[in-house]
């Protein structure tokens, strides 16, 4: 056994030790389609704990199987079942281990979870992550919308006057926004965000990633809005929705000339180098320009 391996597993043993005699709650994600992004750690976690909590033991069977794991496993909903969780807490209080999966992708991201995490910490229960897949960071990292600053909005509003009410709150934020929407009213969000961001606002539509039928499509809020409409598969199955930010609204501070050096540099420098010759020739402070390359970066 190598020295990182032996490291590795002496740390697994340490955490499953728990606190004072206490046990351990890990919070373990598992995939969001392909089997293949089931991260080592985590299946060696669910082989040794006490229990699992999944969000669905029908849902989590056939990953339990496909990796031989064992351990028994109930079903948990932490906002309607709140005397399942003071259960699962004594269980960690009297030494049991437990790991809190959900149906797919990481816990407590628009999953149960956060409740138990809450009472675990209260109680002075070590609460450890077993990092992996998340449907939001995926569709982040392969849509090609700015990801310097992001914020992930969740669920929209179900009935169409308080969904279009909530996305006119979003409209003037400049960072990325990420959203997950049910298949079934997928169509009517990509039209009521065509109405509110404006049509030419660009979005990504993310569906099945890591599945067969995985469609990553990047287009204008107009464009989308046609493409879900003509095409009937593209409201099945999972979906994240990631919206551009709103143009950053850039006050004038560095004056015309400065501008247009930083312009004509970032045009051949990254921003940072752009930024340290810009100061040199305009004199304006090195800062001050990297901030606006920033910002004209991100508003792209």
């Amino acid at each position: 056994m190598n020295d990182s391996l032996a490291s590795n597993n002496r740390e697994l043993d340490g955490a499953l030790d728990g606190i004072e005699g206490g046990g351990v709650l890990y919070v373990v994600a598992t995939p969001i389609g392909n089997l293949g992004d089931m991260v080592p750690r985590a299946v060696e976690i669910l082989q040794s704990v006490n229990l699992i909590a999944a969000e669905d033991t029908r849902h989590s069977a056939r990953l339990l199987s496909q990796f031989s794991i064992t351990t028994p496993a109930i079903s948990y909903h932490d906002h309607n079942d709140a005397h399942k969780t003071d259960q699962l807490i004594e269980r960690l209080l009297g030494g049991d281990n437990i790991a809190l999966i959900s149906d797919a992708g990481t816990p407590l991201v628009s999953d149960p979870g956060f409740r138990l995490v809450r009472a675990a910490r209260q109680r002075g229960v070590s609460v450890v992550p077993v990092p992996g897949a998340c449907a939001l960071v995926a569709a982040l990292s392969a849509s090609g919308l700015p990801s310097d600053r992001f914020s992930f909005e969740g669920f929209p509003p179900p009935k169409a006057q308080a969904r279009e009410q909530w996305l006119s709150a979003l409209a003037q934020e400049t960072q990325t926004l990420i959203f997950y929407e049910a298949p079934h009213r997928v169509l009517a969000c990509l039209e009521a965000m065509a109405k509110v961001f404006g049509e030419e606002r660009s979005a990504v539509l993310a569906r099945e990633l890591t599945k067969t039928f995985e469609t990553i499509r990047l287009a204008p809020l107009g464009e989308l809005v046609e493409f879900v409409r003509q095409d009937a598969n593209q409201q099945r199955g999972e979906i994240v929705l990631l919206v551009a930010g709103a143009p950053v609204r850039h006050e004038r501070v560095l004056g015309v000339e400065a501008e247009r050096v930083m312009a004509l540099l970032l045009e051949e420098l990254p921003i940072k180098q752009a930024a340290t010759l810009g100061a040199k020739i305009t004199g304006v402070k090195k800062n001050a320009l990297y901030q606006w390359g920033l910002e004209q970066k991100s508003a792209q």
